[in-house]
């Protein structure tokens, strides 16, 4: 059966456009966008989450941060995942990444090009090293970092009495 030209072309721009409308966007963060996050007033709970495709163990927490985010979608929490990879590296490495394995958390992209000037401003313990956690609510006066992996039971212990 030959499928008529118009047609076809007129099926792949559907395609694209469906693609486009569904791919998830990942904004570009800056150290400004890190000091309003981690001193936020708002009773939302923040689990942000620094990261990048090349990182192993990075890459075998990330199950855990999106469980917490569909666990707790009802919820005043919010998962964000700040990729630590080059800006360069965007649409070649990281949105290929986040649609391969299906991260539904929002995801942004660190654009600084000098950690030095946002590394202290998570927290004066990060010493840069990735994985990293912050978890804040403001009105909870609550803030906890971690360097290093966090397990789900980790997380989940964390999280569920903000969310009381």
């Amino acid at each position: 059966m030959k499928m008529n030209p118009k047609l076809f072309f007129l099926m792949l721009i559907v395609a694209f456009a469906y693609h486009q409308t569904h791919a998830q966007k990942v904004g570009l963060v800056n150290k400004e966008w890190i000091d309003a996050m981690s001193q936020n007033a708002s009773d939302t709970t923040y689990i942000i989450n620094f990261w990048a495709t090349w990182c192993k163990p990075c890459v075998e927490e990330l199950p855990a941060f999106e469980t917490i985010q569909k666990k707790y979608k009802d919820e005043k929490v919010k998962v964000v995942l700040v990729s630590c990879d080059f800006k360069k590296q965007l649409d070649s490495r990281v949105v290929p990444f986040i649609k391969t394995n299906g991260l539904k958390s929002e995801v942004v992209l660190m654009n600084e090009t000098d950690p030095n000037s946002w590394i202290d401003r998570v927290d004066s313990r990060f010493s840069g090293a990735i994985p990293a956690t912050l978890i804040v609510n403001g009105s909870k006066q609550f803030r906890f970092f971690k360097e290093g992996e966090l397990t789900l039971t980790e997380l989940d212990t964390i999280v569920s009495p903000l969310t009381k």
